[in-house]
């Protein structure tokens, strides 16, 4: 055999190896593919638009405080002749509280409860000794801060609700008065804002934690839907998952409105009653199909049939926008605190 015939023949072998080997890795890689297939699934949710009532509101912390208290004491020194309160009792602007007995009397000089009465009828006193003490408990103020990114949000004559923690009980009143100059030093500055209060409970009292809500946004007999369901696509343009007559799921653009982070307003695009489908959960995969999936960026392979792209039948169906067919999701609370809406 000359050189020639055996130089094309070791070419040949090449060749033919080469093939194998290419077949041996395709036929590799469709099977750890078609396991990937297998082995990948999203589950989805189901919501359901219902009608209802939204707002939202900015939320404070803040405490009660006295607005008229006087402690009354002696101009000079004498003997308690007449006492005419105990602490605890109610009295009325101008009403007797004690009296010496060199005429001095002492006489209430607004409407409030008797809180202290150091003394009694017969005592010894000093001048400048304090007597007794009567504070207004049914007319309290309310201060509370307000950081350097709402301070634009909040104004005087703004309505507000005033809700005491311990109790559980709220009272509406509106902002009497902003000091615009920081009362802080540090990294953000706070402002404090005051209103009043007309309290109807004795269990409420001075120095109680409150929380001041002041709505923003309000809608009533609305059709509304978890914002949960609601996705959106790269234009930030909202919409939902919706089953068509062929029982497959397809995108239904809508228009939103008022949202307090839980429930949003769907002002066009829903119906009370339809229901709405979100992805809820994706299949871990593992070993080789983990790793194929890595290297295609972890896309979707394989879905249940009724989602997008045929697929059918229920699921569990809770949160989230889908990955590749919407961009993030808005910040619904809009820089709102705790507390207001559904």
């Amino acid at each position: 055999m000359t050189g020639k015939a055996k130089s094309r023949r070791r070419v040949l072998r090449r060749i033919i190896i080469t093939l194998i080997v290419l077949a041996l890795l395709a036929g590799a890689g469709w099977f750890a593919y078609s396991s990937l297939k297998a082995e990948y699934t999203v589950t989805y949710d189901t919501y359901t638009a219902t009608r209802g009532s939204i707002s939202n509101a900015l939320s404070f912390s803040g405490n009660l405080g006295l607005v008229d208290s006087a402690t009354y004491a002696a101009s000079s020194s004498g003997t308690v002749k007449t006492v005419y309160v105990k602490a605890g009792d109610d009295v009325s602007e101008g009403d007797r509280l004690l009296r010496l007995n060199n005429g001095e009397t002492i006489t209430a000089d607004f409407a409030g409860r008797v809180n202290k009465l150091n003394v009694e009828e017969g005592d010894e006193v000093a001048q400048g000794q304090e007597l007794v003490q009567v504070a207004d408990f049914s007319h309290l103020q309310i201060s509370f801060r307000v950081d350097e990114y709402d301070i634009s949000d909040v104004h005087v004559g703004d309505g507000c609700t005033v809700t005491v923690t311990a109790l559980e009980k709220s009272f509406d009143t509106a902002i009497d008065a902003i000091d615009h100059i920081s009362s802080s030093g540090g990294n953000v500055a706070y402002y404090t804002a005051t209103a009043h209060v007309d309290v109807d409970d004795a269990n409420v009292l001075p120095g109680m934690q409150v929380t001041v809500s002041i709505t923003q946004q309000e809608t009533t007999d609305a059709v509304i839907l978890k914002v949960d369901a609601v996705s959106f696509d790269m234009t930030n343009q909202a919409f939902v998952w919706m089953k068509n007559e062929a029982g497959e799921l397809e995108q239904v653009y809508i228009t939103t409105g008022v949202s307090n982070g839980n429930y949003i307003e769907v002002v066009d695009g829903l119906n009370e009653g339809d229901e709405v489908y979100a992805e809820a959960e994706t299949q871990a995969v593992s070993g080789a199909a983990s790793l194929f999936s890595s290297l295609f960026g972890g896309q979707q392979f394989n879905q249940p049939q009724g989602g997008p792209g045929g697929m059918q039948g229920g699921g569990n169906f809770e949160r989230g926008s889908r990955d590749g067919n919407s961009g993030e999701r808005p910040n619904w609370s809009g820089g709102e605190r705790p507390g207001g809406g559904n």
